[in-house]
């Protein structure tokens, strides 16, 4: 089945096949199985076509998800990276822009940098 551009597990749970639409996780997925008044153990593939109607104008009422969620997200880091922000900074330069150590942490964003000598060597086995 296909709801929001994406195809939803058909063995799954609702409530947990819910969650693989972007900007849905487990917690909204229940309060939007609550407001369309189905419940949250039957399976996908059980649903009608009016019951996912219902969850579909749910979602689209009060929630933004998937595309929409995506582009408002890129546009907000954007608009830090015009104002040279420091967050905005933080992901120009591709650093961690919420305050996480760099020091030992971060070394695949950082590109797997090792700048003592010793650090990225492999050990010499003895004879």
């Amino acid at each position: 089945m296909r709801l929001f551009g994406r195809n939803i597990p058909d063995e799954k749970k609702i409530a947990i096949a819910l969650t693989s639409v972007y900007g849905i996780g487990h917690t909204l997925a229940g309060k939007i199985l609550k407001k369309a008044e189905i419940d949250p153990n039957r399976r996908t593939k059980e649903l009608s076509q009016a019951e996912l109607n219902r969850i579909k104008q749910a979602v689209e009422q009060e929630y933004t998800v998937e595309g929409e969620l995506r582009q408002s997200i890129r546009q907000d880091i954007n608009r830090l990276k015009n104002i040279k922000s420091y967050r905005g900074i933080r992901h120009v330069k591709k650093l961690p822009a919420r305050g996480q150590n760099t020091k030992r942490n971060s070394r695949t964003v950082r590109g797997n940098v090792r700048r003592t000598m010793g650090s990225g060597r492999r050990k010499l086995t003895l004879k």
